[in-house]
């Protein structure tokens, strides 16, 4: 019916301004570090500890927020953590200890983990009712946004203090959440927390027993850990792409910073073309064409002997990369509900943050080449598990 596409269409479109006020908001941050960092006086070491301040937050949060989703709905609780997530990148530049930074980075992260399990949940809810795999397109829109905001803020730096520009990024981002909250609040969620309480009480009532449940979770985990295998490779990216052009290629500082670019020019591209694969392919295949481009790629940018080379590896990660995210996220929600969203999220922020202390350490033990293999493998391993459980998955 055209009102009921009407309003499916403008979920869609308030769902994609909030992932991509996420990037753009996340993004504007964390080009402002060094300048917080030189605020505060805090120490390499002291910064790191306060900047785990967001993982943390962000982790613990995205184990509670299934829960909000399923008592308060996925539209609300967007809402609230994008209203609280834009009010919170404000603070790190009124702090001047490295204390008082952590603290405000640990209400930032709560809200930015909050705020990713809840418009993924609602993301999975609308994929569902239109039964097409439109998931990657609302990740291309992070991509875009984090681009437009790590783009912005490198411009801005110079002329603005951080104090002036995260606060122009809190009134952006409230002006944002304003429209695009009314928008969302104006469209009924799609899977109400009283239905799935109904369907899960007709599934015991109907004997379905703990088997399923316990099969259901494995396969939520599961795809948890795809998203782990990816999301690592992304941090370690984003971490030591450019260090490994620098110091192991001899590239300029400039060039060597054109590495993550590279990467995740690529990967917004991908994901923007990631339907049309995946109405194409289907979603196992998808994952391990993806998976599989992505070992190629990471092989080609760690072990190439030339910049030119690696900034094509990269470029290529970047491309195999892109949908395997999405598609876990949106396969665990399908199967899990917000839980399962909460789930898998968790797992892939925590391979983002295992990506770059871990290549670390093997760069100590090996060499930075070498650790940067690790990305590849983790890809063959997302591989391998896509394959060994697509018959026991919800149909593609």
């Amino acid at each position: 019916m055209p009102g009921r596409r009407d309003d499916l269409t403008r979920l869609r479109a308030a769902l994609t301004a909030f992932f991509a006020l996420d990037g753009f908001v996340f993004a504007g941050w964390v080009v402002r570090i060094p300048a917080i960092k030189e605020q505060t006086g805090a120490s390499a070491s002291a910064l790191g500890l306060a900047l785990l301040g967001v993982s943390v937050g962000a982790v613990v949060t995205m184990t509670l927020t299934g829960r909000l989703v399923r008592r308060y709905d996925s539209h609300r609780v967007t809402v609230a953590c994008a209203v609280l997530l834009c009010l919170s990148i404000a603070l790190p530049p009124l702090t001047h200890s490295a204390l008082a930074l952590g603290v405000v980075l640990l209400v930032f992260g709560s809200a930015y983990g909050g705020i990713n399990v809840a418009f993924n949940s609602a993301a999975v809810d609308l994929v569902a009712e239109l039964r097409r795999p439109i998931m990657p397109s609302f990740h291309a829109a992070f991509s875009l946004g984090g681009m437009v905001g790590a783009g912005l803020g490198g411009l801005v730096a110079g002329s603005l203090s951080p104090t002036r520009h995260l606060l122009a990024l809190t009134v952006t981002g409230l002006l944002v959440t304003l429209v695009a909250g009314r928008a969302l609040l104006r469209v009924e969620p799609l899977a109400p927390a009283e239905r799935a309480a109904e369907e899960e009480t007709t599934a015991v009532k109907e004997g379905a027993g703990r088997r399923p449940d316990r099969r259901t979770r494995r396969l939520v985990v599961t795809f948890g850990l795809i998203a782990l295998c990816t999301a690592y490779g992304e941090g370690a990216m984003a971490d030591w792409g450019a260090l490994h052009l620098e110091q192991d290629l001899d590239a300029s500082p400039g060039l060597a910073a054109a590495g993550y670019s590279c990467f995740a020019l690529a990967m917004t591209v991908g994901r923007l073309t990631g339907t049309t694969l995946l109405e194409r392919l289907g979603r196992t295949a998808t994952v391990v064409a993806g998976g599989t481009t992505a070992v190629a790629g990471m092989l080609t940018g760690a072990l190439a002997p030339s910049v030119w080379a690696a900034l094509f590896g990269f470029a290529i990660t970047g491309l195999g990369l892109a949908n395997i995210f999405p598609v876990a996220i949106e396969r665990a929600g399908a199967l899990g509900g917000p839980s399962g969203v909460a789930t898998a999220s968790t797992l892939g922020y925590g391979g983002m943050l295992l990506g770059p202390p871990a290549i670390g350490f093997m760069a100590d033990w090996f060499s930075l080449p070498a650790a940067l293999t690790s990305v590849a493998v983790l890809a063959a391993v997302a591989v391998l598990v896509a394959v060994a459980t697509r018959r026991a998955t919800v149909p593609a």
